[in-house]
C-alpha cells in the first residue's frame, strides 16, 4: 500500500494490537484468471518464536483454498477505525478534507489445514478469541455432527513474511491535534476509537 514515512508505524506492537482488536480481515490472492479474489473472514493471530502466523478457514465450496493451494503467496489486510477529517480542525482556512484510518497489510505464505484434528484445533483458537464459553458446547456435540461440520471447511495456516502498518491520524499536523482529538472524542464509536489511537501515538512521541 502507499505508505508515506510519517504514517508508517515504528513500533511493531501497534500492528499486533490493531490485528487483535480488528480480527475480521480480507484475504486476497489471485484466481485462475489472474484476477484478485477476496474472502472476508476472522483470523486468529499467533506469535510463534518471533514469527507471526494467522489461522482461519473458509467453506469448502469457496474456491479460495484451491487458489491458495496453487499460489500460496497472498495478502491479508486488517482495517481498523476510520472516519472523515474535516478541515475545520485547522487554525487556517487553506485546507481540504481528508480521511483518517489505521490499517495493517500482511504478506503471507499459505498452507492448507485439511485433516480433522487440525481443523478442530484451528476452530478452538477462534472460539477462544470470540466466545470462550462456547468451547464446552462445541466439545459436547455428537461426534458425527462435528465431523460433518469439519468436513465442510478448509483451514489455512498463513505464515506472515512481511507486515506494513499505516496509522493515518493526521499526526504530521500537530497544529490540528487538540481540535481533532476533541472532535473525535465526543463523536461516534469509530471516532472515539480513532481518538484512542491518536492518544496512543501521542503518548509514544512525548
Amino acid at each position: 500500500m502507499y505508505l508515506p514515512p510519517q504514517f508508517a508505524a515504528k513500533d511493531p506492537a501497534l500492528a499486533l494490537a490493531l490485528m487483535r482488536e480488528h480480527p475480521f480481515a480480507s484475504l486476497i490472492s489471485c484466481d485462475d484468471e489472474g484476477l484478485p479474489f477476496v474472502t472476508h473472514l476472522p483470523l486468529h493471530l499467533e506469535e510463534r518464536a518471533e514469527k507471526l502466523v494467522l489461522w482461519g478457514h473458509c467453506a469448502k465450496p469457496n474456491p479460495h483454498w484451491r487458489y491458495l493451494q496453487a499460489r500460496p503467496r497472498a495478502l491479508v489486510t486488517f482495517l481498523g477505525p476510520h472516519d472523515y477529517l474535516s478541515p475545520s480542525v485547522y487554525p487556517d482556512l487553506q485546507r481540504v478534507p481528508s480521511w483518517n484510518y489505521v490499517a495493517v497489510h500482511c504478506t503471507v505464505e499459505a498452507g492448507l489445514v485439511e485433516e480433522g484434528a487440525g481443523k478442530d484445533s484451528l476452530l478452538k483458537r477462534l472460539i477462544g478469541d470470540h466466545e470462550p464459553a462456547y468451547a464446552a458446547q462445541w466439545g459436547g456435540l455428537p461426534a458425527d455432527y462435528k465431523e460433518k461440520m469439519l468436513a465442510g471447511i478448509v483451514g489455512f495456516e498463513l505464515r506472515v513474511v512481511d507486515v506494513e502498518c499505516k496509522l493515518k491520524v493526521n499526526q504530521h499536523r500537530p497544529e490540528a491535534y487538540e481540535a481533532q482529538l476533541a472532535g473525535y472524542a465526543s463523536g461516534s464509536e469509530q471516532q472515539r476509537e480513532l481518538a484512542r489511537w491518536m492518544e496512543r501515538l501521542h503518548a509514544k512521541e512525548v
